[in-house]
């Protein structure tokens, strides 16, 4: 759990705070360590893994750390309590260490202690499906986190939001290689695009995945619709490609088996193909307006240098025009056009 605990029936539940530390030598005590110890341990489990498979990049998250804790892994979220007050703090804090320096992150779906209802479980495994930590964990004594043990429909729409995110692999890839060139992490709060829009800095309940995608999660049982705070430009409806003027408020489908996903007009999205390769996915840009997106890709396992491909997209009598930056008419993969 990469932090001293004590299970002590009474007392603090760590080593005492006057417990001491060698601190690279200069010496301390517990109450400047505890959390460093976390990170200590973060690093020692990176390092150790570097020196066994020199070739492979490690791959492990902490629940504990400190400043500087990205350089070794991601973290997640912790014992957050099961209930929709436990779902909705679950965006805040993944967004709140992605700000914070930390991009890799995520909760427990479900949340740690507790059985979620069938409509809380599914809420938040759609939540989690586009955060960039997802697994289902608990409690030993908690209720099962399957998606089977909860019904049919709940297991067909956790499926759909599976398949989502497979699908979107070749863009979770990009944002992994961007978080590491750029510290911009994946998950960004609605207000990163336009800082200065006081209402997109109050709103709390949904996020960009990247700079292409709106996520607007469900915080609530028994919501069939939801109301939307959209950055300026037009967006689509990923479903129903509906389309929204920003900036401003729209109210938009929210059914059970879905959350709202918006894509903003003239993205660029590397998504995963019917036969499994590379696709550029582009939604038609505005009038008189230009797109782009940048691609990074999987090279697989390994220390291979990030290679970033960057694309725009504009209209041109009548049709989407895309372009590789650098290489006009350098597009070797399939594109396909949506919205428009």
């Amino acid at each position: 759990m990469n932090e001293p605990v004590s299970f002590a029936a009474f007392g603090d539940p760590t080593l005492p705070r006057s417990a001491r530390h060698s601190l690279e030598g200069r010496g301390g005590d517990h109450r400047e360590a505890h959390n460093v110890y976390g990170l200590a341990m973060a690093r020692a489990g990176y390092e150790g893994l570097r020196r066994l498979r020199p070739h492979e990049r490690p791959f492990l998250f902490s629940r504990s750390g400190w400043a500087g804790m990205q350089r070794y892994g991601g973290t997640w979220s912790g014992d957050v309590t099961t209930g929709w007050p436990g779902l909705r703090a679950s965006l805040a804090l993944v967004l709140g260490l992605g700000l914070c320096g930390v991009p890799y992150s995520g909760p427990d779906v479900g949340g740690f202690g507790g059985s979620p209802s069938p409509e809380l479980y599914l809420r938040w495994f759609q939540l989690g499906a586009y955060l960039p930590l997802f697994r289902t964990h608990a409690a030993i004594d908690a209720g099962r986190r399957e998606p089977w043990e909860f019904g049919p429909q709940v297991l067909d729409a956790a499926r759909a939001v599976l398949v989502e995110r497979e699908r979107l692999r070749p863009y979770w890839v990009t944002l992994a290689q961007l978080a590491r060139l750029t510290g911009a992490p994946y998950v960004r709060p609605v207000w990163w695009g336009a800082p200065g829009d006081r209402a997109l800095r109050g709103c709390e309940d949904a996020f960009l995945l990247g700079d292409a995608l709106l996520v607007a999660p469900v915080f609530g049982p028994g919501v069939g619709e939801r109301a939307v705070r959209l950055p300026p430009g037009r967006w689509y409806d990923t479903v129903t490609g509906a389309v929204y003027e920003g900036p401003g408020q729209v109210v938009v489908d929210a059914p059970l088996s879905r959350v709202p996903v918006l894509a903003r007009a003239g993205s660029v999205i590397p998504v995963r193909g019917a036969d499994g390769g590379l696709e550029l996915e582009v939604w038609a840009p505005a009038p008189g307006r230009t797109g782009g997106g940048s691609v990074v890709r999987d090279a697989g396992d390994g220390w291979e240098a990030a290679v970033v491909e960057r694309y725009t997209s504009r209209l041109a009598g009548g049709r989407v025009v895309v372009e590789r930056d650098g290489e006009e008419g350098l597009v070797d993969c399939p594109v396909r056009v949506r919205g428009g």
